[in-house]
């Protein structure tokens, strides 16, 4: 027997079950969950939606603060909300600018790297322009990788 009520916690919705003590009696209860409401059957917008890499994470990171440099990135005349990126910066020692941003070198390997680019279009957030240069499409741009605070660092130089 036990000597106080014991909780089998379920999902929200789901029953409940409380041993009462002494007594080997069950109660069976819907119990709603604390916290923010969702409706029900619904989950919480998945991180990193389409199982990109880190690479891949990585390098649209930096594709997402190329396509905001004015000298680097212009509207897509095919498609409506892509942005061309036209050049890539390049690195100088450990390190290269984005803007007022500064990246480590290791974190954009993925900038030159092919494979990099065409598995990021395949998932449809960029395409090559034909001429050497990507297109950063809509769903690219609106993409959260969660990485830009740990890869774009303030400038001091």
């Amino acid at each position: 027997m036990l000597s106080h009520p014991e909780v089998a916690c379920r999902p929200e919705g789901r029953p409940s079950i409380f041993l009462l003590p002494g007594s080997g009696a069950a109660v069976i209860l819907r119990i709603a969950r604390h916290g923010p409401s969702h409706k029900a059957g619904a989950m919480p917008p998945k991180k990193n939606p389409l199982n990109l890499n880190a690479l891949q994470l990585k390098t649209l990171t930096l594709a997402q603060a190329l396509a905001r440099l004015p000298n680097v990135a212009s509207p897509d005349e095919q498609e409506a909300g892509a942005i061309r990126i036209e050049h890539f910066p390049h690195p100088h020692g450990n390190h290269f600018h984005l803007g007022s941003a500064v990246v480590a070198t290791k974190d954009a390997s993925g900038l030159f790297v092919a494979g990099v680019w065409a598995a990021l279009e395949r998932k449809g957030l960029t395409r090559g322009d034909g001429i050497g240069g990507v297109v950063i499409r809509p769903a690219g741009l609106a993409y959260d990788t969660g990485l830009a605070g740990e890869i774009l660092h303030g400038s001091d130089h």
